[in-house]
């Protein structure tokens, strides 16, 4: 049975308190959590004074290396961005776009990324950066679902970038080295050319790429600086080439058989070349078949030699101070390639021909006053980028790992020895999947809508911080706004439908997907621990709605049922808590709990209590909100949650309590048959959460609880025998044959005109709210009254057609079709006649309850019993609680032992006094 009564002794789910322990009563981490992200230290024990001690810090431990601004961000940015445009893609830009469109596409693609960059550093400067990079910083900040699924297309991103820059790698290879290259290797036989072949050189330089990912990234980091320097010397070589070299015929390269011309013009720097490059002249791409280039194929390509601005934020983990080094060396890096793309754009339309271009799209190794620097700049730079992609792949893979994001098919990925072994060997895989494609410009295509995607997600995180306001987003790095953030946003988004629709929409649509399905079936997304945008901007938005929801706009047209069940022990309830979750029709719905404590200076005693109660709402899948409450006595703590619970316009109008009689309780988290069967709640021990009760609370106290209920304006409802419902019963399409059942007559006082009354009206409400709910609507909805030609009263407002003196059958069936409330009236001419009746209209409420027969009660509990046999939910009158219950207790009694009488052996029932109109027949 469901009653109110409330533990009395402390919870025995409190712990000592400690401040640097992770909170108890919330999902945030605690200060010692934030500690060990922040110093990267674990503690080693305490001193006496309650200190916490930490060791060493986490750079300072044997075996682990630290790259700092230079070597692990600017060097990885700068190659990454270099890879296959500076050396290999100049000339496809140009000599299709012309100079103009060429930097105003860069100019686009700079200024998104600049947003892009401005929200990168605002995020990494916000707080500890771990392994993972971007996705990291977007899980944290847009949460597991959201993080996850960018996170997963950034991972991809990566590799497909990486297979980019190595089909990059080998395209210069064999530029060089091919059987027509000539360059190098003068009259000796060259690399043979052709798909596989291709597909040959590609994966030798992927295996490459692989045995140095095993090595670790620390190798790679440490040679960065190496690489970068021959990548600088190189390019300088090819800018100081167009001042040295002489004009001159530069012969078509081998792989190009879509032109016959075998020479095309190099002609030094000159103003008529300039003019004649000027402008765009799309043309047939001899790398890809003859297919003809576009304004979006060309931006395509462009963008890949902005997408390895997050190569930095990718080695978050190898990184001395990432919240300095990410802003510092990503800012720098994208200055000095924007200044080299610039310079190289500028150069290249001043002296090479339109035919050049389009045709040898390695143009600067033979311009080149010694071809070798070319050579060996292409193959650093895109053999480096392409590294660089890999190791960053594998990183976000073995975070999404760590995160529990995908559960079990992605722990074989977690390292315990600081290089995720398998995580590099399933993205070298992928990306050796992917360097099957031949075309390289084919591969730029997806990778730069990839990256865009990642970018929109970046962006839109810091976006909703500013916008959240939230007092714990104070980045170091102050160059950022709101409209920043929104700008990269648009701009990604504008970008990605209008050059490649297609690709866009595939992208949206797989990460719509894996934000539903994470959603549903993550791990993580039940318990993440690293807080939610979503949740700072909901309580943001709600904040500001609660606000302009006034409670003097409120209409009867627009009531909706807002429900405060208090009860004791959910153990013994759960049915009642269901049914209410069903009953509330969108509405408010407040569990209220009462523990009998004050506070003793120790902390709250019901704050580890708090949390399982959000399991409950979580186990039995109701939508319902959680109020606990701590007082001297359960009368109290029942009257402060009856007015203090909800905020604002939202607060209960209606409070449900459970009925207080001598059945035996059953448990349904521990009954073998309960569909609310659980072990969560089972301690060790042999404790449990939500403990049976030993004793009830009093009789008096009880109705007194009702009394103060209905003194402070609220609707009154007692549920009794609701361990007798089967929800999953009522869902099954043999429940069709029951119904729900309306009593419209008050026992105590019965009255022809009771179904007009405001207080039948609500009982009738709350009955049409429930079979409106799923899986109640295949039940009937039934009202029975006292029949009769009616003398007494109308309907205030009523129109004519229910004046008095006609049938009340009629009148009421009038009634219910204005009210549009599908229900058969069913009377009953066999009501029981009250001893003296004559007289009983004048008793006083207190003498009603002390001199109304025994007999008489169980003739009215008869007639509900037989009549309502087949109900699933019984609802009836409730007698108003005696004037004296504050001063007799005897009184209290009487009342009860009315109730108890009037509602035994019955179907589920609900006593139900209401005190406002929540009808409407008006539009």
């Amino acid at each position: 049975m469901e009653d109110i009564h409330l533990r009395t002794k402390p919870s025995i789910m409190a712990d000592t308190l400690d401040p640097l322990s992770p909170s108890t009563n919330d999902s945030s981490p605690g200060l010692m959590h934030i500690l060990r992200q922040r110093l990267g230290r674990t503690p080693t024990g305490s001193n006496g004074d309650g200190y916490v001690e930490f060791g060493e810090f986490r750079s300072e431990r044997p075996g682990v290396k630290k790259v700092g601004t230079f070597a692990g961000v600017f060097c990885p940015v700068v190659l990454s961005m270099f890879s296959a445009l500076v050396f290999i893609r100049m000339g496809y830009l140009i000599g299709n776009a012309g100079l103009l469109v060429t930097l105003a596409q860069f100019g686009m693609a700079y200024l998104i990324v600049g947003f892009t960059v401005t929200s990168i550093c605002a995020i990494s400067t916000n707080g500890a950066v771990e392994g993972g990079g971007v996705y990291f910083m977007i899980s944290r900040t847009l949460g597991p679902e959201f993080g996850g699924a960018i996170g997963t297309l950034f991972f991809f991103a990566n590799v497909v970038s990486s297979a980019l820059c190595i089909s990059a790698c080998a395209e210069a290879m064999v530029e060089n080295f091919g059987d027509d290259g000539g360059y190098l290797i003068g009259s000796s036989p060259g690399l043979p050319s052709g798909y596989w072949y291709n597909f040959l050189y590609r994966s030798s330089l992927n295996a490459v790429g692989l045995g140095v990912s095993l090595a670790g990234a620390s190798l790679f980091a440490s040679t960065s600086l190496a690489i970068w320097l021959t990548t600088i010397i190189c390019l300088f070589s090819a800018f100081l080439s167009f001042f040295i070299t002489a004009p001159g015929q530069i012969e078509k390269p081998a792989s190009n058989t879509i032109v016959n011309a075998t020479n095309f013009t190099y002609t030094g720097l000159s103003s008529v070349t300039l003019r004649e490059n000027l402008y765009p002249n799309y043309s047939r791409d001899y790398t890809a078949d003859g297919e003809f280039v576009d304004f979006a194929s060309v931006f395509g390509v462009l963008f890949t030699g902005v997408t390895g601005v997050m190569a930095g934020a990718n080695m978050s983990g190898e990184l001395k101070n990432p919240s300095l080094n990410i802003p510092r060396g990503t800012l720098g890096a994208l200055l000095l390639t924007a200044l080299t793309y610039l310079s190289l754009s500028l150069l290249t339309a001043a002296t090479c021909s339109r035919e050049l271009l389009q045709n040898n799209y390695v143009y600067l190794l033979p311009i080149n006053i010694w071809p070798p620097f070319i050579a060996v700049g292409m193959l650093t730079a895109t053999f480096s980028a392409g590294l660089s992609n890999l190791i960053g792949a594998s990183r976000v893979l073995e975070a999404l790992a760590k995160d529990d994001i995908f559960g079990f098919l992605l722990r074989p990925m977690v390292s315990t020895s600081g290089n995720p072994v398998l995580a590099v060997i399933a993205s070298w895989l992928l990306v050796q999947f992917a360097i099957m494609a031949d075309s390289l410009n084919a591969i730029a295509q997806v990778n730069s809508v990839l990256f865009m995607t990642s970018y929109f997600a970046i962006n839109l995180a810091c976006l909703g911080l500013d916008l959240a306001s939230a007092p714990n987003f104070r980045p170091t790095f102050k160059q950022f706004s709101w409209a920043s953030s929104l700008a990269g946003l648009v701009g990604c988004a504008g970008v990605m439908f209008f050059t490649r629709a297609g690709y866009a929409a595939g992208a949206a649509l797989a990460c719509c997907g894996l934000v539903l399905a994470l959603h549903f079936l993550s791990p993580a997304a039940a318990d993440p621990g690293w807080g939610s945008l979503s949740q700072a901007l909901i309580f943001h938005q709600v904040r500001k709605y609660l606000l302009l929801l006034d409670p003097r706009r409120q209409h009867v047209k627009f009531w909706r049922p807002q429900m405060l069940l208090l009860v004791a022990s959910p153990r013994h309830c759960a049915p009642l808590i269901d049914f209410v979750n069903d009953q509330k029709k969108g509405g408010l719905f407040v569990l209220g709990h009462v523990r009998v404590g004050e506070l003793d200076g120790s902390g709250d005693p019901l704050s580890d209590e708090h949390k399982y109660w959000l399991q409950l709402i979580d186990h039995l899948k109701v939508k319902a909100f959680v109020e606990l409450c701590l007082c001297e006595s359960v009368r109290g703590g029942a009257a402060q949650l009856s007015r203090l619970s909800g905020l604002g316009a939202m607060k209960p109008d209606t409070v449900l309590l459970g009925f207080r009689d001598q059945a035996p309780h059953r448990d349904f988290f521990r009954d073998p048959s309960s569909p609310y069967k659980t072990a969560m709640f089972d301690l060790e021990g042999g404790e449990v959460v939500f403990p049976a009760r030993s004793s009830k609370i009093s009789v008096t106290e009880y109705v007194r609880i009702v009394s103060d209920v209905l003194c402070v304006g609220k609707n009154v409802c007692l549920c009794r025998h609701f361990h007798k419902l089967d929800m999953d019963a009522i869902a099954k399409r043999s429940s069709s044959s029951r119904s729900i059942d309306v009593w419209l007559v008050e026992p105590l006082r019965p009255s022809r005109e009771e179904p007009f009354s405001v207080r039948a009206l609500f009982a009738l409400q709350l009955a049409a709210v429930v079979r409106s709910a799923r899986g109640w609507t295949r039940l009937g909805l039934r009202v029975h009254i006292i029949t009769g030609v009616s003398t007494i009263g109308t309907l205030p407002s009523s129109p004519d057609q229910l004046s008095p003196g006609r049938p009340i059958t009629e009148r009421l069936e009038q009634l219910l079709k204005m009210l549009r409330i599908n229900a058969t009236i069913h009377p009953v001419p066999e009501w029981p006649s009250l001893e003296g009746s004559h007289r009983w209209a004048d008793l006083d409420d207190d003498q009603v309850y002390q001199r109304v027969p025994l007999n008489y009660l169980q003739k009215v509990n008869s007639i509900i019993k037989a009549r309502s046999s087949e109900a699933v939910v019984t609802f009836i009158q409730l007698p108003p609680p005696p004037p004296s219950v504050n001063r007799d207790d005897d009184i209290c009694s009487d009342y009860l032992k009315t109730l108890d009488e009037l509602t035994k052996d019955l179907s589920p029932t609900i006593l139900v006094r209401g005190l406002k109109s929540v009808t409407s027949t008006s539009l």
